[in-house]
């Protein structure tokens, strides 16, 4: 079944190709090849137009096979999320990538920030980067950093987008707390929620809910990413980068569907992966 918007975006996708571009040596796992030839197939079938290539962390901040693949889909159609060290990423570099197809920088705080002081420090470090027009910031961390790290990001006066439905609730007393703050910042900042790969969330999650509540809170602040090729197939236990890790066998088809049941209307339908992603990212609307 294909998507019912001529122009649908998915806001988060990646591309591995080790062939052409070994990953670094330094990585907590190792993906089988998942190409741009594999991405276009994918979004053939459900009608996709446009997307967003995120930089994996196995690629570390070399983000070549990121701007092969901008290349080969091209500015009309994709858009990308690059993993930079602002310490060290020169503005001539920032503006090469930019040139290419690049509209932020990704943090995964998961992988390189695990204390909040890091996190915080990363953020700062951030701030020199988001000057390129038309950039924003990209966080994957779970939603008690999220929420501890709000005031932070607002400072940034950039857009912030949040990844897998903003880490989700976690199974403690407080997390409710936790996301009544997070649904008060998204209707006073920039600050956008991606409504995407739903299995990473902790068991039990209230998905549907969660979507419902977060458009309500910020209509113009959803995105929707398919997660593609959905790395973590192993269940990340016992991962090594010297074992192969199989993909996630999901149905992209099937966990869009059932997001887009819980929007109110096809207005809402087109906002999430229309109008939202083509303003966020500079795509033509």
């Amino acid at each position: 079944m294909r998507s019912a918007a001529p122009a649908a975006c998915d806001c988060h996708v990646h591309v591995f190709d080790p062939a052409r571009f070994p990953y670094a040596a330094q990585r907590a796992y190792t993906p089988a090849a998942a190409t741009v030839e594999d991405l276009q197939a994918l979004h053939a079938r459900m009608g996709m137009a446009r997307t967003v290539l995120v930089q994996p962390s196995v690629y570390g901040t070399d983000n070549s096979c990121l701007l092969a693949a901008l290349h080969q889909l091209g500015l009309g159609r994709a858009r990308g999320i690059a993993v930079v060290d602002p310490a060290t990423v020169s503005d001539l570099e920032l503006w090469d990538l930019h040139e290419a197809g690049v509209r932020g920088i990704r943090l995964n705080l998961h992988v390189q920030g695990r204390g909040m002081g890091a996190a915080k420090q990363q953020l700062a470090g951030a701030r020199r980067v988001l000057k390129m027009p038309g950039w924003s910031l990209q966080v994957h961390a779970c939603l008690d950093v999220v929420t501890c790290l709000l005031d932070d990001m607002q400072r940034l006066e950039k857009p912030v987008v949040l990844d897998h439905y903003a880490g989700g609730l976690a199974p403690e007393p407080d997390s409710d707390v936790a996301l009544g703050r997070l649904l008060a910042a998204m209707r006073n900042a920039p600050l956008y929620v991606k409504l995407s790969a739903p299995y990473r969330l902790w068991p039990g999650q209230p998905v549907q809910d969660l979507a419902r509540t977060f458009y309500g809170a910020g209509p113009d602040r959803v995105l929707w990413g398919s997660d593609w090729p959905h790395t973590g197939g192993s269940g990340g236990s016992g991962r090594t980068p010297g074992t192969l890790e199989p993909f996630r066998a999901v149905d992209n088809q099937e966990v869009l569907q059932t997001l887009l049941g819980c929007l109110p209307d096809a207005a809402a339908r087109h906002r999430l992966l229309v109008d939202n992603p083509a303003a966020l990212y500079g795509f033509d609307r």
